[in-house]
Parts: structure tokens; sequence; C-alpha cells
């Protein structure tokens, strides 16, 4: 909210005086300036939201931004940019040893990066290898750093695999947690990195790797298609990754389900195994037998 009121070219204006025509210019500009069209879809909404409660507040009559045209979002399947297993493997192996269970936390449990590097020792049980994603890190001004809850709807439990607990647990053990909350990642003075830190760790990484164009949420796109890829249902993804709505879920990723088509030859192939299958083993048994006949 507050990166969506400091865009705007209106702000020192009585909101009676903004023209729709601003609206437009102000949406206008952000394209130009190079802005995904879902950043700038984000600030439109925030800064609409203002606008209506002062309709409901009869501070304005009308609302200026009423049928404002946002910037096409490209398609999610075209948009979305998964790593490989190969490039996952590499990113890990050749990540800093303090930043490779953060590498780890995105690409096998799905955080975001604010939710990585709010993670706390408390939030782990080894014993039932499960993670309670409650906070997130996110920077104010000056490089300070500020702890919320995470996006609406995000809190979750992760369950872990076996070789992601292995990770923390070396983590843990070689270079502890930092300040009087254990943040299981050091930033400065005590507190969770943000992330322009975590920023910086990952240019490193993808530079050691020898890779390019791959953004560190591109692990949480990775971690998704893995679950899908092994059979779980939308739900079953929807709350490991800590969606609010599963039409989250499905607008974000339907392109990577198998489609009915998929499904239904699926289905005809293991109806026709069990069927010729089953006449097979009748035809032996009719055909066969000690001395060949019936």
């Amino acid at each position: 909210m507050s990166l969506a009121a400091r865009s705007v070219p209106f702000a020192a204006k009585p909101m009676k005086q903004i023209r729709h025509s601003e609206i437009e210019t102000w949406i206008k500009s952000m394209d130009a300036a190079g802005l995904a069209p879902g950043t700038i879809k984000t600030r439109y909404v925030n800064v609409r939201s203002v606008f209506r409660a002062a309709v409901k507040d009869r501070v304005i009559g009308s609302d200026p931004t009423d049928g404002v045209r946002l910037p096409r979002g490209r398609r999610a399947d075209a948009a979305m940019s998964i790593p490989t297993p190969e490039e996952v493997g590499q990113l890990v192996a050749v990540s800093e040893q303090a930043f490779q269970p953060f590498v780890a936390l995105c690409a096998f449990a799905g955080l975001r990066l604010g939710e990585a590097a709010g993670v706390q020792l408390g939030d782990i049980d080894f014993l039932r290898k499960t993670l309670k994603v409650t906070r997130q890190v996110q920077r104010i001004n000056r490089g300070a750093v500020t702890i919320r809850p995470p996006k609406y709807g995000s809190e979750r439990v992760v369950y872990l695999a076996d070789s992601l607990i292995d990770i923390l647990a070396e983590h843990v053990r070689t270079h502890g947690t930092t300040g009087d909350a254990r943040w299981l990642f050091a930033g400065e003075g005590g507190d969770p990195p943000h992330q322009n830190t975590v920023g910086y760790w990952w240019r490193l990484t993808l530079r050691d790797a020898e890779l390019t164009g791959i953004k560190l949420h591109d692990l949480r796109h990775f971690y998704a298609s893995g679950l899908i890829a092994s059979g779980c249902d939308v739900v079953t993804v929807q709350r490991s990754l800590g969606h609010a709505k599963a039409t989250t879920t499905l607008n974000t990723y339907a392109h990577l389900w198998p489609t009915a088509e998929d499904r239904t030859r699926a289905a005809a192939e293991s109806i026709m195994e069990a069927a010729l299958g089953t006449a097979q083993v009748a035809s032996d048994t009719l055909t066969g037998g000690s001395d060949g006949a019936v």
C-alpha cells in the first residue's frame, strides 16, 4: 500500500479534484516504465480501495478509478518460468553454506522470500518434520525490517521431506541462530535478512551456478509443479502454498495439471489393462492345465 501511495502523481491534490484522466495517465506511466501488469494491478487495486472508501464516506461523489483499463497480463503458462531439477540441484550445490537452507526452503517447501527470511527455530518440529509459517519479513525505510503476518490466508503447516530436515538441522548445528527470537537466517543487528540482502545472496548463487534469468520466486513454482506432477490435488497444493482460495491455485497452475483428455486416456488404458489382463488369465486357464486340455 505504501508503494502504491508513493507512486501516484496526484497524492498532494484534494480527492475531489482528481480526475479519471489522471488515473489513466498514472497507469500508462507505470506501463511505460516497464512495471509488470500484475504489479500495476496491485497498485491500482490498493489506490482504488481508498477512492471507494471515500465514496462510501461521501467525501467524493464518484470514483475516478471506475472504468480504467489495465495492461493485459500474460497467460500463466506463458509467463511462468519453472527451473529444471538439474538447475535447482546446481543452485543448491553452489550456494553459500549459510544460504543453502534458504534456497532449499523455497525450492522444497514452497516458501516465499519473506516467509523463508522469517523462519525461527521454534517454527520447525524436527520430530514431526513440519514447519509452521506464521510470519514474513518486509523491508521498511533505510533498510530496517518489520515482521508481519504472511499474506492473507497464508498461515500454514508445511510437511517437510526428510532430506530438507537434515539440511535445516545441519544449518542449526553449524551456524546456530540469530537474536533473541532465534532467527534461522541472520541479517543485521540480530534481525532477520530483508529482501535486499537476500537478493544479493541470490545473485551470487546464480553467478556461481553459471545460470541466468531464474528468480528466487521461481523456486516456489518449481515446488508447486513437483507436487502436481506427483499427483497432488488442487486443495493439497493450495494448502501447501498458502493460497487463500483454491481458485488462486488454479488460476496460477491450472496449465500444469493433466487435462481431461489426458486423464480419460490414462483411465481407459487402466480399464483395458485390467480387462485384457483378466481375459488372458482366463484363456490360459481354459486351454492350459497339466495336459493342455480342458
